[in-house]
């Protein structure tokens, strides 16, 4: 299936309401999505929706190196992933995010060829899985008691909590929430580098008490040694995201001690081909997986929920970034259940069945043939 043309474009969908993290605010999607067609007329969507403080790139890159990738592709076998997504990470180390765009198309139509959905394609069978919703940093206790009561009302059985603020701070977020959704409501928490080592220790210490299910990333990305001294000193699991992008790293993790979970995003892993080999690396070491996102659309939450149906490895999901967007670009995919909350609804359509409604695309738009 002979690859004869490539369109790109910017994608870009307000937030009903800013996300405050550690490492800036997110008000908006600002992606860039690729259409790749064969020579038989199937094609494949992908998705890039890159975040500069973690992944290091942006639209604007995300969009330029589409182009050179689209020139690498063009006149090339569809269907033999390996190849492509080798020529494709041995083009850049960086824009990870348009790399995975580039590779969920290929997926996509990899899948539709073989007439299967794409979780079944990799070798998944059909199974319940449910997202989390998660609280951004809020400016007073009673505003996040106020979102995760919102949380609650939707049925949600799981809330992750942004935290990283100075001193013990986030102690006062945490036992609120706790206190308000009880103990049946899984509680997580982000800190997205916002501690050093003693702050770490000092927080989860005083939160012993509040049943939280993991502390994610709570110390910087470079940190590997703290993370293993943290996860030795400290008695919760320690997930690592931001130190993990691919599957050196994933065995490097493993290897020291850092982490008792890893969170594989598609846009860090350079889409699933790469999440698969963490996922393998982290099965082998007994570690389980969540899967987290930026600010994808539906579109690429798709590919990440079919990725995680295939891979029951792949625990926790944080797939929850296009519950957010004041409009909705996507026709097809995964939808989010209105009666259960955090339910995936995954249909059996070929592919990862989500597209694009291009009405949403911006003007400026590069084909490559």
């Amino acid at each position: 299936m002979e690859i004869i043309k490539v369109e790109i474009s910017k994608l870009n969908v307000a937030m009903a309401h800013p996300v405050r993290v550690p490492l800036g605010v997110i008000d908006a999607a600002r992606n860039v999505v690729v259409k790749i067609t064969t020579e038989n007329g199937t094609y494949g969507w992908g998705e890039a929706s890159p975040f500069a403080p973690i992944t290091g790139d942006s639209q604007d890159s995300n969009y330029i190196t589409a182009q050179q990738l689209a020139k690498l592709v063009i006149g090339k076998n569809a269907l033999a992933i390996e190849a492509r997504m080798g020529e494709i990470n041995g083009a850049t180390v960086g824009d990870p995010s348009i790399r995975s765009a580039f590779d969920m198309a290929l997926y996509d139509i990899a899948a539709k060829a073989a007439g299967m959905p794409l979780y079944q394609f990799l070798g998944g069978e059909r199974r319940g899985i449910r997202t989390d919703l998660t609280i951004g940093m809020q400016d007073s206790v009673e505003k996040t008691v106020e979102k995760a009561q919102a949380i609650l009302d939707a049925g949600f059985d799981a809330i992750k909590l942004k935290v990283g603020r100075p001193g013990l701070a986030d102690v006062a977020h945490v036992k609120a929430v706790r206190e308000l959704i009880g103990p049946d409501v899984a509680l997580k928490m982000d800190s997205n580098q916002g501690w050093d080592y003693p702050t770490a220790v000092a927080n989860i210490n005083a939160m012993a008490a509040l049943d939280v299910q993991y502390s994610e990333q709570p110390l910087a990305v470079w940190d590997y040694d703290n993370m293993a001294r943290l996860r030795d000193k400290v008695d919760l699991p320690i997930c690592a995201d931001e130190s993990l992008f691919d599957d050196k790293d994933a065995l490097k993790i493993l290897k020291l001690g850092a982490a008792d979970y890893l969170n594989i995003k598609l846009g860090k892993a350079g889409g699933i081909h790469m999440g698969l080999k963490v996922n393998a690396i982290a099965e082998a070491g007994g570690c389980k997986c969540m899967i987290g996102c930026f600010g994808e659309s539906r579109l690429g939450l798709s590919a990440a929920a079919h990725l995680a149906m295939a891979r029951p490895n792949i625990t926790f999901l944080d797939l929850d970034s296009a519950y957010h967007f004041k409009s909705d670009p996507v026709i097809g995919g995964v939808a989010y259940d209105q009666t259960i909350g955090g339910l995936l609804l995954l249909p059996d359509t070929i592919g990862h069945g989500a597209e694009i409604d291009e009405e949403y695309l911006d003007e400026d738009r590069i084909m490559v043939e």
